[in-house]
């Protein structure tokens, strides 16, 4: 009898990217001509959030667009990103945004329902927590699902780890 192998589907920020990405970007709106003596700067919020703050509401955006650049450079999923609208704060405007972390309940369902439906069979998803396990016999199939979901376009970030 052949051993199962398995797999997690996860989503995470790597921590270290992402402050990776943020310390670029401080670097270059620092530098450039488009960004002096406006106030721009971007800084940590707690673990996972980012707040941008610049005195007009373009130049806010802007920042972010850096950013997200960065991040893309870096290997960083923007679907994980949340951003909110520029604010007014006394003359400056912020912007926040946050790192989601974790697969909700129903967007787990929604993955183990693509899995099931469109995977090739004998393959088991079994949701724990905030990620979900792949096990099969056949460790193709396991690449299939991979492929699979790859293929998806969901509205959130995905990572495959601990292929077993």
């Amino acid at each position: 009898m052949a051993a199962e192998s398995s797999f997690d589907i996860v989503s995470k920020v790597d921590r270290q990217e992402a402050d990776n990405a943020l310390n670029q970007t401080s670097r270059e709106i620092a530098q450039r001509f488009d960004f002096k003596n406006t106030g721009a700067g971007i800084r940590w919020s707690g673990e996972l959030g980012v707040e941008i703050t610049a005195n007009s509401e373009e130049r806010a955006r802007a920042v972010l667009d850096v950013f997200k650049e960065k991040l893309v450079k870096r290997g960083v999923s923007l679907r994980s990103l949340e951003a909110d609208d520029p604010k007014q704060s006394g003359k400056d405007y912020r912007l926040s945004a946050t790192f989601e972390q974790g697969i909700s309940q129903e967007n787990a369902k929604k993955v183990a329902k693509i899995v099931r439906d469109e995977g090739p069979k004998g393959v088991k998803v079994q949701v724990q927590g905030d990620e979900l396990r792949v096990a099969s016999k056949k460790r193709d199939d396991l690449q299939e699902v991979i492929s699979l979901l790859k293929g998806k376009d969901l509205d959130f970030a995905l990572q495959f780890v601990n292929y077993r």
